[in-house]
């Protein structure tokens, strides 16, 4: 695993199923349904429509990272940095995706059987990833997380 896939905690790529299937409740924000091609996880996401436009039935890759470095940090060299924008001119994680929103894992119910869901927000915009433990195994409540996204 290189430095850079060491902070990326989830990825995978979905296919959008609905868009606001409860209705819109917000001009700038909607709410997608999603399913993965390949670990058949489910994701409902907020989202803001006017930066990253989706339609149903497109398909986008969808990351979950504990950092934006790609040269790996430790947890309190990453905290430090955060408060200064890239000062050395390096390039992060987010220079490979179009859609990048910072938040924090609030809430992990763990099912009956293998399935759990974790919730996360982002600034109020809210995440629900549900499927398989296996695959969300490096997702811990109470971290911080940045989401990240592309066609």
């Amino acid at each position: 695993m290189s430095s850079s896939e060491a902070s990326v905690l989830f990825d995978d790529l979905f296919t959008v199923d609905a868009i606001d299937k409860d209705g819109k409740k917000f001009d700038r924000v909607s709410r997608l349904s999603a399913t993965s091609s390949n670990f058949g996880m489910s994701l409902t996401l907020d989202y803001n429509v006017e930066l990253y436009p989706l339609r149903t039935g497109e398909s986008f890759t969808f990351a979950l990272a504990s950092s934006l470095r790609k040269g790996g940090m430790t947890d309190a060299a990453d905290k430090d940095a955060r408060d200064v924008w890239r000062p050395d001119g390096s390039s992060g994680l987010e220079e490979d995706y179009e859609y990048v929103m910072f938040g924090k894992v609030y809430k992990f119910d763990e099912g009956a059987s293998e399935v759990v869901t974790a919730y996360a927000s982002f600034g109020g915009l809210l995440m629900a990833l549900t499927g398989s433990y296996r695959h969300m195994q490096r997702i811990v409540i109470g971290e911080n997380v940045y989401l990240l996204m592309r066609r």
